[in-house]
């Protein structure tokens, strides 16, 4: 089992990496016809608020207590796994 400070320095890298991801998306959203555009940004933004609620989530268990941890470690990859589903949708559209 992971250690906690492994753990979440792992969820703060994919966090970073979803900011790209969303910056790409974004970016490629502005080729997109005026109908599909604003369907995009709404999963934008969509994304963009998830990827947010994950990153509180990680920032309160770093700031947790080690009995804690567990618990909200449950959520957190509650939040993970609707985030993931969300980039996975969202990316779909793009292709």
């Amino acid at each position: 089992m992971e250690d906690k400070k492994s753990y979440l320095q792992k969820m703060a890298d994919q966090l970073r990496q979803w900011d790209v991801e969303i910056d790409e998306l974004k970016a490629k959203t502005d080729k997109a016809k005026t109908e599909s555009r604003r369907e995009l940004l709404e999963q934008i933004d969509e994304l963009r608020a998830k990827k947010e609620a994950a990153q509180d989530r990680v920032k309160q268990l770093w700031e947790a207590g080690d009995d804690a941890w567990d618990d909200m470690k449950t959520g957190l990859e509650k939040s993970w796994t609707e985030l993931k589903g969300a980039f996975s949708k969202a990316s779909a559209k793009f292709k």
